[in-house]
């Protein structure tokens, strides 16, 4: 099958031949991709930034944003069946451990993690696991649903986590609506009654971003803290979701928050730098946000079935991955980019 490796960080990737994957152990699922996103953290894979956390071994296969159908099992898997259509978990978790058992298992002691520590989706199949496969609603195609596996994932909870202690009262800041940022909105919107202001450097997304569900849409031109402000009577906002998280989004992104309020950190790339005394006496809570659980996962697509979710694509060939790696690296991307096979 064709399948696109990274051969070497700081060089292109490359299209190559390897064997079909096989169901090697009895919870084993065989998955032919549909659609496989395209994620920024695949540019800082093959810049490297990612080789000593992931310890993996040269050359394997990219692409962690998969769903497709299933092709093969192995012989204990009761949950899905050949031919169901499947969007995936971007973890192969133990269902053991503490933090699976508790339905945490993004937190799994002994997890594998395809397409960063192990053969991903930029292929044409995927070996993962029963536990990680999630059958999707008739209506949703895999190509269309991919990248909801990690980014809408990701974006999904966070918003999820932030919508617990949203009022009709409360406004909710979310910064960025890019790739991740435009399912965040749609997964508050669904989730929460609060006034939604989202701000973005780009103006075409922040258009984007009121088409889809927000209340207020601010351009980030320099102004854009005293204009979140004067949205919210000069309080700031009980919530910012922050999908950015470099730039200086990070500063801007505590001073738009309300004394007592929340601030997600989603995106990264630089230091949260708050006095101490600062987050002390005003009571704020600086709250973390990786891939959500696998329950997660199947509420998110529930939301989707209902046309509640929808994810902007732009779609390629597997061949074309070059030119897909190239558009997301050159900010040509609205939504997100699908490798197709």
């Amino acid at each position: 099958m064709r399948a696109v490796q990274v051969v070497g960080y700081h060089r292109n990737l490359e299209l190559t031949e390897v064997p079909v994957p096989e169901p090697a152990g009895p919870w084993d699922v065989i998955v032919k991709i549909g659609g496989a996103g395209v994620c920024r953290t695949d540019l800082h894979i093959l810049e490297g930034q990612w080789a000593d956390k992931s310890g993996v071994e040269l050359p394997y296969t990219i692409g962690h944003e998969n769903a497709g159908w299933v092709h093969a099992v192995g012989s204990a898997v009761t949950n899905v069946a050949e031919g169901d259509k499947v969007i995936l978990h971007p973890l192969v978790t133990c269902g053991l451990c503490r933090a699976c058992r508790s339905g945490d298992d993004v937190h799994c002691e002994s997890s594998a993690f395809p397409g960063i520590d192990t053969n991903g989706g930029y292929a044409e199949y995927l070996r993962t696991s029963a536990r990680s496969v999630v059958r999707i609603d008739d209506s949703l195609e895999p190509a269309d649903v991919a990248a909801l596996a990690d980014a809408g994932l990701t974006a999904y909870h966070a918003a999820a986590k932030a919508a617990r202690r949203l009022t009709p009262r409360d406004r909710v800041v979310v910064i960025g609506a890019g790739g991740l940022g435009h399912i965040g909105i749609q997964v508050l919107k669904a989730l929460t009654p609060a006034e939604l202001i989202v701000v973005d450097r780009n103006p075409d997304a922040v258009k984007l971003a009121v088409s889809i569900g927000a209340d207020h849409g601010v351009v980030a031109e320099g102004d854009h803290v005293d204009d979140v402000l004067a949205l919210t009577g000069g309080h700031g906002a009980e919530v910012v979701v922050d999908f950015v998280g470099e730039g200086g989004a990070t500063a801007e992104g505590v001073r738009m928050l309300r004394r007592a309020g929340d601030y997600h950190v989603v995106g990264y790339g630089e230091d949260v730098v708050v006095p101490t005394i600062d987050i002390i006496s005003t009571e704020i809570n600086i709250v973390g946000n990786l891939v959500g659980s696998y329950n997660d996962l199947c509420d998110l697509m529930v939301l989707a079935a209902r046309g509640a979710v929808r994810l902007h694509t732009a779609k390629y060939a597997l061949d074309d991955f070059q030119t897909a790696i190239d558009d997301l690296d050159g900010g040509r991307v609205r939504g997100r980019a699908i490798l197709i096979p």
